[in-house]
């Protein structure tokens, strides 16, 4: 079989990362606080550092601009933007009312490649309790939205959920920062019920997991977050 990295002559061709790729890595580094709200996202930079054009840069980032997480300001050029409290109580209503949808709109079948992964988030949100780590805790929770998506059947709907949580993702760093503890509890507590639902077959039990942890999500956000804003504008 042809090694698909090789060239007709022999020699090795180097792929560029895809449109999709560079998006992906932005949107990790906005996730991770490793870019945050104020920073400027300089296409030129970002190509040189990538390896391609400005082209596919520029389209990365006018994908994540339909998320709300980055803005293009007149003389400025791209920025990360901070989310307002409004936003963020308008996010949290949506993925409330999307969570319990999951159930109902083309259910889809559990099997038990998900059954497994779901065992394996709880053992190691577990050990993350006892030695948290707020990247750790991130990545964890990017896994368990995996999951959570591939229980989705109505591709509209998985789409949404998709979108809501990359908005909320950068929140819960910030978040896990400051009340790591109850965080952890917190995602302990999901994916044991996670499994248990999982292993009965239940999907519309998923959505109602869902919405149930999403709001105990926002109101660590509002108490450890957005009330300390107020508190110390």
């Amino acid at each position: 079989m042809d090694d698909p990295n090789l060239s007709g002559t022999g020699t090795t061709e180097i792929r560029k990362p895809s449109v999709d790729l560079i998006q992906e890595t932005i949107l990790q580094r906005i996730c991770f606080l490793e870019y945050t709200p104020g920073d400027q996202l300089k296409e030129a930079v970002l190509a040189k550092e990538f390896g391609v054009s400005r082209t596919p840069v520029r389209d990365a980032l006018s994908r994540i601009s339909h998320l709300g997480l980055v803005e293009t300001r007149n003389g400025v050029g791209t920025v990360v933007v901070e989310m307002s409290a409004q936003r963020i109580r308008h996010l949290y209503e949506t993925r409330l009312e999307l969570a319990s949808l999951i159930g109902q709109l083309s259910p889809a079948a559990i099997d038990q490649g998900q059954q497994s992964e779901a065992r394996a988030l709880h053992l190691q949100a577990v050990e993350l309790q006892d030695r948290f780590d707020p990247q750790e805790f991130v990545k964890l929770n990017q896994r368990l939205q995996i999951l959570i998506s591939s229980l989705i059947g109505n591709i509209v709907l998985r789409d949404l959920w998709n979108q809501t949580f990359l908005q909320a993702a950068s929140l819960w760093h910030q978040m896990a920062e400051t009340a790591g503890e109850q965080a952890a509890r917190a995602l302990v507590s999901e994916t044991s019920d996670l499994v248990v639902a999982l292993e009965k077959e239940d999907i519309r039990a998923v959505g109602y997991i869902q919405r149930i942890h999403i709001g105990y999500g926002y109101q660590l956000i509002k108490d450890k977050l957005l009330d300390r804003a107020k508190a110390n504008p």
